[in-house]
């Protein structure tokens, strides 16, 4: 089963065994407006947690997403190149941005929970 965990930074990060998928929540979404280009990190670059891992534009802002646990990229999200709206269409599904080996899971126990972040939003 998937634990998700959130940051104050509003990316989110699903655990499945050793793998973290981190992507920006339906919040950051929202605020971003229409997401044009995703720059995303290579396969293989190791990032600590609260690094720079991703950059996201839109018609608004560009905005960099951090990787809220640190690791080794394991993999990219392909179709995010060929169609940035996904972060718009389904941020916290098929909008993902990339996916990590987890360096260590500990680091996971510093996020918040859903609950939690919903609490933080409401008081944006």
């Amino acid at each position: 089963m998937s634990d998700v965990r959130f940051t104050d930074q509003h990316e989110w990060v699903r655990v499945d065994g050793d793998e973290a998928t981190i992507g920006i929540t339906k919040y950051a979404a929202e605020q971003l407006g229409d997401v044009v280009f995703v720059e995303l990190p290579d396969v293989g670059r190791k990032i600590g947690a609260g690094g720079e891992a991703a950059v996201v534009e839109s018609v608004k802002a560009a905005s960099e997403v951090y990787a809220p646990v640190g690791g080794e990229v394991s993999s990219a999200n392909p179709a995010l190149s060929e169609d940035p709206a996904k972060v718009n269409a389904d941020p916290e599904g098929e909008g993902w941005f990339f996916k990590l080996k987890l360096a260590d899971k500990a680091e996971l126990a510093k996020l918040m929970t859903a609950e939690q972040y919903a609490e933080f939003v409401k008081g944006l």
